[in-house]
């Protein structure tokens, strides 16, 4: 079995638009997600807004306000899931809630740790 990390990027304004109802609904598709789906699941965690985020470049000496890249659809969150193969990742990943946007699934890179 391999990792995958599915990577949930969501229009955040949607959210502020849906107010506590669609908080509501989003809660309640994920926690049906975990339900279904539980024994695939090694993690996962919803992230703060991105005006919250912090970015430092590879110098260090670069520090600003703000995610890494500014786009429209934001990294909201993520699942960490076991998977026998891409294709069965990519069969879970369809099933995560993403209401305002869209998931992406990548591999979890595996060091020989000898």
């Amino acid at each position: 079995m391999a990792e995958y990390l599915v990577l949930i990027y969501e229009d955040e304004t949607g959210w502020e638009a849906g107010g506590a109802e669609a908080w509501a609904q989003g809660m309640k598709d994920h926690m049906e997600f975990g339900q279904n789906n539980g024994a695939a699941i090694r993690g996962g965690n919803a992230l703060q807004p991105t005006g919250t985020a912090t970015s430092i470049r590879a110098n260090g000496t670069a520090v600003t306000d703000g995610p890494f890249a500014e786009t429209k659809e934001a990294l909201g969150g993520y699942y960490l899931i076991e998977a026998p193969d891409l294709d069965a990742a990519i069969a879970i990943a369809k099933q995560v809630p993403h209401r305002f946007g869209g998931v992406e699934v990548r591999p979890v890179m595996v060091f020989d740790q000898s």
